[in-house]
């Protein structure tokens, strides 16, 4: 899964670009598009931004700008977004537990401000907006997962109100990013000095992609997206007992329950959602209900089939599994390059 877009010349935005994907997508873009014309990091952490800057500073990348500024300010957003061509949304609250402490703050950032992405893209002339989103938006049974799939809906429904503009809005939905902030790898990675790993349910899967595969959907995306698709990657899942197996060999694994809003399973594409999905070899689209005749341009765009009805993508159901070695290899490669056991 490889894109050939050209992003020379282009003028790009990323919002929550000081995060673990932003700064990941600026180091691609840079290295494979060095002569971009401008690229904005948007986002409200000044520490986060300096911290950023010394690496990827404005006087060996010229057309690097820090904004400091919150989606939730809809005023700030589209000052930005001025002569913006592309942007990629990826700042969002996102852990679980804090989202059912904390409702009103995730549907201030995860859906008003994405509303407010939208409504600067379509005011300020962007012609493409890529939004990152999570398999928490398939059936979700938390409050971060029912931020983002308003956000994955209010997106892909933007396509209606564009009006005569040359705009197309997409998301891109994937699994748990390895050795994110958060997850459970580096957690995992730390607790095992303590000769302990806390398991929350022995059957919990999950699916698994790395940071790399991820920013190559987007530009995938960038490239190829009509308008209103959900991009889903094809990615293998893991059990959390062999992540931990991986990690802590000869640790004690202790049984700690599942937390708030928790599933022991994800879900990608649920069964409601294979009546109107494509299968497009590298990966699945999730299209809104379309007539046929429209339907027809995106298959034959994507050169992809439908899928059968009933299919669903689920991480337990998965026909593509980690084994231990396979997590170990990942985590030596992606994550730890001194890991081992």
């Amino acid at each position: 899964m490889h894109s050939n877009f050209d992003l020379n010349d282009k003028s790009i935005l990323v919002t929550g670009g000081t995060g673990s994907f932003g700064k990941k997508f600026v180091e691609t873009i840079l290295t494979r598009w060095p002569k971009t014309k401008r690229l904005v990091i948007y986002s409200r952490d000044e520490l986060k931004q300096f911290e950023m800057s010394q690496i990827f500073s404005s006087e060996k990348y010229p057309g690097i700008r820090y904004f400091i500024g919150d989606i939730r300010d809809a005023e700030r957003f589209r000052r930005a977004c001025e002569g913006i061509e592309i942007i990629v949304h990826a700042a969002a609250l996102k852990q679980v537990p804090t989202a059912e402490y904390n409702p009103m703050e995730f549907i201030k950032t995860n859906i008003i401000g994405a509303e407010n992405v939208i409504n600067a893209a379509l005011d300020c002339g962007v012609r493409k907006v890529v939004a990152l989103s999570t398999d928490k938006a398939a059936s979700p049974i938390n409050l971060y997962g029912a931020t983002k799939l308003c956000s994955d809906k209010l997106f892909t429904s933007a396509n209606n109100i564009k009006g005569k503009r040359d705009i197309s809005f997409s998301v891109v939905r994937y699994g748990n990013v390895m050795g994110s902030r958060g997850s459970v790898i580096p957690f995992f990675m730390n607790k095992r000095k303590e000769g302990v790993l806390p398991i929350t349910h022995t059957g919990m899967t999950r699916f698994n992609i790395v940071l790399e595969e991820a920013i190559e959907l987007v530009l995938i995306a960038l490239e190829r997206s009509l308008g209103g698709e959900i991009f889903v990657p094809k990615i293998p899942s893991y059990k959390i007992t062999d992540v931990a197996t991986a990690i802590g060999p000869n640790c004690k694994q202790t049984i700690i329950g599942v937390r708030p809003g928790e599933k022991i399973h994800e879900e990608m594409i649920t069964e409601h959602d294979s009546y109107n999905t494509l299968d497009a070899k590298d990966f699945y689209i999730i299209l809104p209900i379309l007539p046929k005749e429209i339907l027809e341009n995106y298959l034959n765009h994507y050169s992809a089939v439908n899928v059968p009805v009933g299919f669903k993508f689920n991480s337990g159901t998965n026909s593509q599994w980690l084994s231990v070695d396979d997590i170990r290899k990942l985590i030596k490669e992606y994550l730890y390059k001194d890991f081992s056991i």
